[in-house]
Parts: C-alpha cells; structure tokens; sequence
C-alpha cells in the first residue's frame, strides 16, 4: 500500500502542482498529499516535513490566556475558560482546566511520532545533501526532546515512544517510564542534536546547539529540584508521600548532588557559548534609565537584545498570528484592549527598592510614592497609574492629551466648580470600555510595543517569544552554584545580570542569598513561564501560589485651592492614597492542593491506554 502525506505547508503545495495531465483516470495523485517516498526523497519536501513538527510550538507563550495567570504573576480578567479549574485546584481527570496546544499530551504525541517518522526516514537519506540530512536530523532530535520536556513538566513520567507505530502491530499500549529514563533520554537527544547542529542552523527560530544546549540545562536543573527527588518531595508532601509509584514523579536514587553538578555544568556549556548573552560583562550597575532600556530590549529582542535569544518563537505581520496579538491581548481597555492578564501586587511588589532593600507598604515613604525609584526593571514590565503610554486613539485622545495610564478614581471640577469623581479611563469603570479593564489596576507592558504605529486592536507586532534565553541558563548556573555552595561564583553571576538592570550587587549568602536569587529569578523572568515551574519545583507552591490575587485601590484627591476639570496624573495638584486589596473571591478564589504539582492525565488517555497509571492526587 502506497503510503501518503497530507500536505499542510505551502513547499509541498507548490511542488503538486507542477503536475503533468494524465490521462489514466486511475494513477491521478491526490491533489493534497504526496507520497511519503516523495517526501523522503526531495530535500525540499523533506525539510518542509520537519519544518511542520516546529507547529507544536503554537505561539509560544503568546496565547490569549497565558501561564502566568496559574500562578501568582497575573489573574486572569475574563471568565471561564478553564483558569480558575486549576488556580482554585479543581482540576480531575474529566476536567483538567486550561490547557492549551503547547501543554496538551495528544497534541505532544503528535508532534512526537511526526519526528519519530523523519528521523526514522533520514537514518538513509534518499536525498543527495549529506549536511542537510545531519541538520534535518538535529532539528528532529531537538523537538523531540522539547515535546518531551513538556510533557514531563507537567504530566511527570510519560511513555517514551521512540519509533513511529506501523499499522497491524499487535500492541500500541505503552507504560510509562520512570522521571530518570525520561530526563535521560531527553539529555540524549539533546547533545545528538548538539552534535548534529553545531555550525548548521538554518536561521533564526529553528533549532540550533544553543537551543539544544539550553534544553539540556533546563531538564537537568529540574532533575536536581526537590519536586524531582522523591525523597525531598515526600518529606514536603503527603500526597507525594502516599503515591506507590515514587518513580514516575522523581528520581529514587542516585546521588542528588550529582544532580547538582551535572546541572551546573549544563548551564556553563550554554554560557561557554560567547556568540549570545546582551550586557553581561558589567563590574557596576548602570544607571536607572539605561536598566530600563536594556531590559526592554531584551524583552522587544532589539538593540543588541536579540542576542539573548537561544531559541524563540518569531513572528511576522505577513502571517497574522495570535502571537502578534500581545498589545491586544493584555492592553489597557482605555485603548480599547482586552486587558486579558493584568499583573497582582504580589508580584509588583516584589520588585525592589533602586538601593537593593525591599518594597514594603508599611513605610509611610514608599506607600506614599510607590512606583518611585524601583527596580528599573519594573518600568519595562508594567503599566501602572500615571505612566506614560501611546497615545490614545482618536476618539478618546481628547479625554487624555497627556497619555497617561489612569487605574484610579480622582476628583476633578464639573462645570459649575463641584468637585465630582471621575473614574480612570483604564479601570473597570472607563468611559471608554467598561466591559473589559484590570481588576488589579496594573497592566503588562512587558512584550508589548509601544511604537505608536502598532494600534493595538487593529495591527499586529514583531516580538518573539523567548522559548530559551541565555539569562535563562544564567540562573540555571547560579542555582547549580548556591545548591553546591559556591555562594560567591554564583554571586557573580546574579551581579552581572543585575548590574545590566541598574541595581546594587548582592552580598549575602548561604539561605538569605538562596532567598535573593530566587526574587532576582521572578523578576527577570516575569511573564515567561519560569515562575509556574518554578514555585512547583522548589515546593513553595502551598505559600506562594494559595495566596489570594490582590490589586491597587487609587484615589486621587485635589489639594487645597486646586482646579482640574481634566485629569491627568499630578502629585503637585494631587493627594494620593494607595491601598492594596483581595480581589473578589467570586471572580478567584485561589487555593493550593498537593496533586496540582503535576497535572492529571485526562481520562481519555487513561481509558485508550490501561497501561497508565495516574498521577498522585488524581
């Protein structure tokens, strides 16, 4: 039986339809498939296949609804949708909430075995381009291994199927492995693909030996955690601890100070490669204005920032993808966005003071004026009441010449001098869009271009999505340092990315330094999907992840003698008071279980294959 491909991207398209007439009704080919002997033995088709298997990327992390509203970074502003099965911990087999295309374990499978198909195909190129088939390979290797890491961040153990599955076979059930021979396995195809791709890589936003090499540290700084030691995590779990198969969650031996090393040594072979990383050579801080600027090229991936990017997720106005949707997505509503996950005061204010000390509501000095001299890094991540923005659109630019983000209620003169209350054009109260706005009065201006060209809810932007980023494996070192107790390498390494952002060097050291890398991470990784990972794996979920969503509460009151009929954001015409509040429980309720450290296998999977066992929780 001739075997066939669909055809699902334009190379193979174009090639069908060079096609010659034929008269013989019976050999017609089919219009939208080519043979898979065809495929495999053209070059162009052959690399069209494997550019297919990147799809399983989606936009990244640019969907509508974003990972860092599962976790204490944003709350999600629209109901439904599944977000709140999981944050308020009510996922199950049946219901496993918001999952989307880059999580789900059928669309991972899927993305698997269409590798598993060329790598099986490229073992004897057909084709006359040996180079080709090497890179075609290491690309292969490479999204095999990523598919894998991700069903193993979130699913745990998962069935390694390393060949593609043939019609008539008598079994297509598979058990799953062990977290071990998971981990192990993907570590393999990584320096495979390592291998294969040093000095191939076709262009930006395929797979190259960076990117290979930044997999490797990330699974292997995962493999050293607590959540992957079945010790550590039945110590700090009794959910853990009842589960009877400990080794599809962690390791059940070895050395974990093996582990430790082998991740340090993963994060430096990415930090050996001196073609990447943006400002990491500085011996002080820069100043407040250039660490906002450096930051926001590195978010932007401009100005020298691109070269952070190891691995990214592009995109182009000519393909309008929900990834250029960011502006959209996440802008204020006073500019006529969406306001989809709009950043909690637990996360804003853990950014510091500009001197390295703390943000804290109970100084009457920092409550009075709390977006002054922060973190620089913070005016690159959020939009908050009085920053400046793009100016509004034309039928609003009248209500706000100065182009001010306005989160507040302030008192303003009618037109008889009677002090009235006028509600921020950007809360859920706007004269401009009252169905959509923040419940937390901030907003992310992380990843969102302030080109005022990019009207937001009719264009699209150009900022990839930093699947893998050289700060990334930055941290990834300093973690594998502290965990060895080598404070003061890893002290380097934590000053050099906050030098680049304009803030003090760190001095501390032993638990207190482990506390200070681990806010430095949640700060410069903000919106990129470290933090979900990240509190599960150090099992810091039950504190930090329990606490409930909380907003800004602003009111604007004129000062003695002073007449404003518009407002805009003035601290000489106005008294400002702040008060941090819960979000309503009826839109959240946040709650932490135990089995939310891994999600469950859905039911479906669990009824095709009896072979799997769930996992603990579930």
């Amino acid at each position: 039986m001739k075997k066939f491909i669909k055809t699902g991207f334009t190379l193979a398209v174009s090639a069908l339809a060079v096609m010659s007439c034929n008269d013989d009704f019976v050999n017609t080919k089919p219009l939208g498939e080519v043979s898979e002997s065809a495929v495999w033995s053209d070059a162009g088709l052959s690399e069209a296949f494997v550019t297919e298997i990147y799809a399983g990327l989606g936009n990244g992390g640019f969907d509508e609804q974003q990972l860092a509203s599962l976790t204490d970074e944003t709350i999600f502003t629209h109901p439904g949708r599944g977000i709140t099965t999981i944050t308020e911990g009510r996922s199950n087999p049946a219901d496993i909430g918001w999952v989307n295309g880059t999580i789900s374990w059928p669309n991972m499978y899927s993305r698997i075995r269409a590798a598993n198909l060329a790598l099986k195909n490229l073992e004897k190129p057909q084709f006359t381009n040996p180079l080709m088939a090497e890179r075609l390979t290491g690309e292969a290797k490479f999204m095999r291994a990523y598919y894998y890491h991700q069903l193993v961040r979130y699913f745990g153990g998962v069935p390694i199927i390393d060949r593609p599955y043939e019609l008539g076979e008598a079994d297509y059930l598979a058990p799953r492995n062990t977290m071990e021979e998971c981990i192990n396995f993907i570590v393999k195809n990584c320096d495979e693909a390592a291998k294969l791709l040093d000095g191939k890589s076709l262009a930006a936003g395929r797979a190259s030996k960076a990117a290979a090499l930044a997999l490797k540290s990330r699974i292997l700084l995962y493999a050293a955690s607590d959540l992957y030691d079945a010790t550590t995590a039945k110590s700090k779990s009794t959910t853990h601890a009842a589960f009877a198969k400990p080794e599809l969650m962690g390791y059940v031996g070895g050395s974990r100070a093996d582990r430790w090393q082998k991740a340090r040594d993963a994060a430096k072979a990415v930090l050996d490669l001196t073609a990447y990383g943006y400002q990491t050579n500085l011996t002080a801080p820069v100043t407040k204005d250039e660490g906002t600027a450096n930051y926001m090229s590195m978010a932007m991936a401009r100005n020298g920032g691109e070269r952070e990017l190891l691995f990214a997720r592009y995109f182009i106005n000519a393909k309008q993808e929900g990834g250029g949707r960011q502006g959209l997505f996440n802008g204020p509503n006073g500019y006529n966005n969406w306001a989809g996950n709009t950043p909690v005061s637990l996360l804003v204010d853990d950014y510091e003071m500009m001197d390295g000390t703390k943000f804290s509501w109970s100084d009457p000095t920092k409550a009075a004026m709390p977006y002054a001299n922060r973190d620089p890094r913070f005016y690159s991540t959020f939009l908050y009441d009085g920053a400046p923005w793009k100016p509004r659109t034309a039928s609003v630019a009248a209500k706000d010449p100065a182009n001010q983000i306005q989160t507040g209620q302030y008192e303003v003169l009618d037109g008889t001098s009677k002090k009235v209350t006028a509600f921020g054009l950007d809360t859920r109260k706007s004269s401009v869009e009252d169905w959509n706005g923040s419940y937390t009065g901030y907003y992310m201006r992380k990843f969102i271009d302030a080109n005022p060209a990019i009207v937001d809810q009719n264009t699209w932007q150009q900022v990839p999505w930093p699947v893998f980023r050289y700060t990334e494996a930055m941290f990834n070192y300093a973690e594998a340092l502290l965990e060895l107790g080598q404070d003061a390498e890893a002290r380097t390494w934590l000053n050099k990315i906050r030098f680049r952002a304009g803030m003090p060097a760190l001095t501390e050291t032993g638990p207190a330094l482990k506390e200070r890398y681990r806010n430095e991470r949640r700060v410069e990784m903000v919106f990129e999907e470290q933090r979900y990972h990240d509190a599960r794996r150090w099992m810091i979920a039950p504190v930090t992840l329990s606490r409930k969503a909380n907003g800004i509460s602003i009111i604007g009151t004129l000062k003695p003698g002073k007449s404003v009929t518009l407002y805009k954001y003035d601290p000489t015409s106005y008294d400002y008071n702040y008060k941090v509040i819960e979000i309503d429980p009826g839109k959240e309720n946040r709650a932490w279980l135990d089995k939310m450290y891994f999600l469950p296998i859905s039911r479906d999977e669990i009824n095709r294959n009896n072979k799997l066992v769930q996992n603990p929780g579930y």
